[in-house]
Order: C-alpha cells, then sequence, then structure tokens
C-alpha cells in the first residue's frame, strides 16, 4: 500500500467511524426528550370524540405504526434499516408526509440563503482585508475595529435588530417566512418579488458577520505575507511593487479559501439561529418545529443530513489538502 492510499484509508475509517457515532446518537438524543409525541397526534385527531374507546384505539393504532411500541433496541435496528433505503420515516408533527419530502423541501431554502451569502461575504470581506493590510493608514484604523465589532456580534443577534428596526418599525422587509403567505409558488415575476423581499434582512444578517470575519482573516494573513523574508528580498531585487502584492495576496489567499470550502461543504447546517428569527423555510425552521412537537423522525432527519454534509466536507477538504499540499505528503513519506 502506497503513502497515499494509507492516508485515505486511514482518514476514511475515522469519517466512518464518527459517521457511525452520529447515526447512533442521531437516534438517542431525541428519544431522552420527554414528552410522549404520540399522545400529541392522537389528541389532534380526535378533537370532537367523546367515545373512550374510539380514542384508545386511535392511539394504539398510531403508538403501532411509528413502532414506539417495540422495544427501543429493535426500533434502532428498525432505524438503521430504513437508513440503507433512504426511508427517514414519517414526519409525527405533519403526518402523513414523509421526512425526506419536507427536508427535500427545505434544503433548496437554505442553500438559497447559504450560498450567495457565503460567497458575497467572502470576495466583499477578503477584498477589504487585503487593501486595508496593503494601504494601512487611516484606512486599516477604522476598518479593523468596524470588522473585529461587527466579527463580534451572533448571526441572531444581528439578525434581531435588523429584524426590529427594518421589519417591524420601519416596515421596509416583511418579518417572517420565504414568501407572502396568500401566494402558491409559481414561476412568476411576482412571486420572484415577494421571495426577494423575504430573502434580503437573513441575506444580510449573514453576509454582514461574514465581511468581518473574512477581513480580519485576510488583513491578518496579508500582514504576515507583507512582512516575510520573500517580500524583503523581492523589494532589494528592485521587482516592483504591485507584482510583489500579486504573490503576496495569492498566498495570504490559501487559508481564506480552505475556510471557504469549509463554509460551502456546512452550509446546510450553518445559520440554523438565522432561519429560526425570520421563519425562514430552511431546514433551522424545520428542526426547531420538529424539537417542539417531539417529532422525532423529523429531528433525526435534520441533525443527520446536517452531520453527513459537515463529515463529508471536511473529509473531502482532507483528502484534496492530502493531494495537493506538500507539507502532508512528506509526512506520509515519513510514515512508510
Amino acid at each position: 500500500m502506497n503513502a497515499y492510499a494509507k492516508y485515505f484509508t486511514k482518514k476514511f475509517f475515522w469519517y466512518f467511524l464518527t459517521l457511525l457515532i452520529a447515526v447512533t446518537l442521531n437516534f438517542v438524543l431525541p428519544r431522552l426528550i420527554q414528552g410522549n409525541p404520540i399522545s400529541m397526534i392522537a389528541a389532534q385527531m380526535t378533537q370532537g370524540m367523546t367515545d373512550s374507546d374510539s380514542i384508545k384505539k386511535v392511539y394504539e393504532t398510531f403508538t403501532k405504526e411509528f413502532g414506539v411500541d417495540k422495544p427501543i433496541g429493535t426500533q434502532f435496528v428498525i432505524y438503521i434499516k430504513n437508513l440503507f433505503t433512504g426511508n427517514l420515516g414519517t414526519s409525527f408533527g405533519l403526518y402523513p408526509k414523509q421526512v425526506t419530502d419536507i427536508l427535500a423541501s427545505a434544503v433548496p431554502w437554505t442553500i438559497g440563503l447559504q450560498l450567495p451569502a457565503i460567497l458575497t461575504g467572502w470576495i466583499l470581506g477578503n477584498i477589504l482585508g487585503a487593501v486595508a493590510a496593503y494601504k494601512r493608514g487611516v484606512f486599516d484604523k477604522v476598518l479593523f475595529p468596524a470588522a473585529l465589532f461587527v466579527n463580534s456580534i451572533p448571526f441572531f443577534t444581528l439578525a434581531i435588530i435588523m429584524l426590529f428596526i427594518f421589519g417591524l418599525t420601519l416596515h421596509w422587509f416583511p418579518l417572517a417566512g420565504g414568501y407572502d403567505y396568500q401566494m402558491m409558488p409559481q414561476l412568476s415575476l411576482d412571486f420572484f418579488i415577494s421571495v426577494i423581499r423575504h430573502h434580503t434582512l437573513p441575506f444580510l444578517s449573514i453576509v454582514i458577520v461574514t465581511i468581518g470575519g473574512q477581513a480580519i482573516g485576510m488583513r491578518q494573513m496579508s500582514l504576515y505575507e507583507l512582512n516575510s523574508d520573500y517580500v524583503l528580498y523581492s523589494k532589494l531585487l528592485g521587482i516592483r511593487d504591485s507584482k510583489i502584492a500579486k504573490y503576496v495576496f495569492r498566498n495570504a489567499m490559501l487559508p481564506q479559501i480552505t475556510g471557504l470550502a469549509l463554509s460551502i461543504g456546512t452550509m446546510v447546517g450553518g445559520s440554523l439561529i438565522c432561519e429560526i428569527v425570520f421563519s425562514y423555510p430552511g431546514i433551522g425552521t424545520w428542526l426547531f418545529t420538529a424539537i417542539r412537537q417531539l417529532d422525532y423522525p423529523l429531528i433525526s432527519g435534520c441533525t443527520l443530513l446536517i452531520a453527513a454534509t459537515v463529515l463529508l466536507a471536511n473529509f473531502i477538504i482532507e483528502i484534496v489538502y492530502g493531494l495537493v499540499d506538500p507539507r502532508i505528503k512528506a509526512a506520509q513519506m515519513e510514515d512508510q
């Protein structure tokens, strides 16, 4: 077995083991929440019924259908079998909807919010950080404290502030949802405008905080590169500043690109709290709803999707780094 195959096998083993642990916790933890979800469903289905035998029969029917009458070990085996067939079960709170259908409708909203926000914040933040490091002076003295302040604000705090100012006080943007409630999703200009209006505040709350973090990171890396020996040596050789800056910022971008790859890979489980604040119809809102309703299958489906995407993103980055990073290649050769 060559060095890279050994490296790949070791990484795959540890990530696969982590996934198994995540799947187990994903099944067990929701069932530790106090309460009986079957009682909630049965209460909804038996509203207006007075016959106790009929109510009891409805309760027993749902208990048997969802399999909660079986021992926890048997439930876990059934859960694992269903995972291999892509069956995440039926939602308790949105019965008879399938969890896979709910997630399929939520993921596009989450990606549609996260991906543009991550890319916009990353591009603007890196440009501002690079300019601050290169120009120094007043621009840097103003930008760095501002970026530090913005980066210290949690997504949900900024989301609440923006919601209060621009939604509740000024009425410039809607307070919640992904589009107007009286509309049906369709390919029309009115629906598109409605989606954009509902998208704006959560988008801006993520972008602003992301710009702050990226600007700080790029500024620090650029300053480190600008003070490197090769920069001084290049200046002594008479190489133009513009050419030196090109190499400086290209080197400074490497960690930032890694951060971007991680952010894109983990965007499904990104700013869940931001989605909850704006009641945006993404994964975060459905997860919050599932927890309130003790909806075990939906909780498990949301958390499993988040865990799987995070692990997959990290695994891909590890493998790519193993291919392109000479330091990792050298370590692989030493381990042989």
